[in-house]
């Protein structure tokens, strides 16, 4: 059952204010790497420039270093990233194409035929993960 935290004792009180204290930079990295994944939902580059200033503004105020350093990162990539809402065009397809070349290559180990393993790579498009165990 869950207890309330004044009916606590002095010393349990005490080491969950500890433990608190300690994990305190991780929950606020959590809540703000949350945070940062609603640039993506912003309507126009406009919202997204507000936004992008204000998160790297509170990332830096927050007082993590990491934080500090990705808000630092994001700010000199900026015009990148609002580019995508004026062309939104991602990578990802190119990514997904090269882990999957990458998987067969894993797999691939130990073809004799190089043969067998371009025409596999031109069959790879028709292939999809599966879960497996």
């Amino acid at each position: 059952m869950l207890r309330n935290y004044e009916d606590l004792a002095p010393d349990r009180k005490a080491r969950l204010d500890a433990l608190l204290q300690v994990n305190q930079p991780l929950f606020t990295i959590h809540s703000m790497k949350e945070q940062l994944r609603l640039f993506w939902e912003k309507e126009n580059g406009t919202a997204a420039r507000a936004f992008l200033e204000t998160w790297c503004r509170d990332a830096l105020n927050s007082g993590v270093k990491h934080l500090a350093k990705v808000a630092k990162t994001l700010a000199a990539y900026r015009s990148g990233l609002l580019n995508y809402f004026k062309h939104p065009i991602t990578s990802a397809m190119v990514e997904g194409i090269n882990n999957k070349i990458k998987t067969l290559k894993r797999q691939a180990y130990g073809f004799r035929d190089q043969e067998y393993f371009t025409l596999r790579l031109y069959h790879l498009h028709t292939q999809r993960y599966s879960l497996t165990g």
